[in-house]
C-alpha cells in the first residue's frame, strides 16, 4: 500500500515524531523511504549577498544532519535528497518524481513552533499535493506521558 514514502524534514524537534511515524509505515509495508530536506530559497535570498553562500552551506550541513538522523533510525536504506527552492513546491515535486504513495511531514517546523494549526509548509503541501499527505502532530510532553502504556519508559 505504501511502497514509497517521502519523509520531509527540516531537522527540528517537532518533526521527530513524523519521522518515527513515517519509518513505521515503511517498515509495516516493506517500502522504500526517501528523506527530503529543502533549503528555503527565500530565506537565503533575504540575507545579504556577502553571506548567502555561507548560509547556504550551513543550511546544507543542517540538512545532511537531519537526513543522517533519519538514516540512523531506519531499518533499511534511506534515499536522501537536499533541494533548494520553495519548500512546499519542492516537496510536492520530489514526491511526484519518485512516484511516492504518501508524503509524511510534521505539522510545525522551525518557523512555526507556536503555530496554532498547521505550519505554513505543511499546509501548503496538503493543499498542493496530488499525493496523499500524512501530517503528524508533535505531542506535548504531558500528552506523550498520558498516551504511554504503563510500565513503558
Amino acid at each position: 500500500m505504501y511502497d514509497t514514502v517521502v519523509l520531509a524534514t527540516d531537522g527540528s524537534a517537532s518533526t521527530e515524531r513524523a519521522v518515527r511515524v513515517g519509518l513505521d509505515l515503511v517498515k509495516r509495508f516493506d517500502g522504500t523511504v526517501h528523506g527530503l530536506y529543502v533549503l528555503n530559497a527565500s530565506d537565503i535570498a533575504a540575507t545579504p549577498e556577502a553571506v548567502r553562500q555561507d548560509l547556504r552551506d550551513a543550511l546544507r550541513d543542517q540538512g545532511q544532519d537531519a537526513l543522517a538522523k533519519i538514516a540512523e533510525q531506519a531499518d533499511s536504506d534511506v534515499i536522501t535528497s537536499i533541494r533548494e527552492g520553495k519548500p512546499a513546491t519542492e516537496i510536492c515535486a520530489y514526491a511526484e518524481s519518485v512516484e511516492a504513495d504518501v508524503i509524511v511531514t510534521g505539522t510545525r517546523g522551525r518557523h512555526g513552533e507556536h503555530a496554532f494549526l498547521l505550519g505554513s509548509v505543511a499546509e501548503a503541501v496538503v493543499r498542493q499535493s496530488p499525493i496523499p499527505v500524512l501530517t503528524v502532530r508533535q505531542l506535548e510532553a504531558d500528552e506523550h506521558a498520558q498516551r504511554r502504556p504503563q510500565g513503558v519508559a
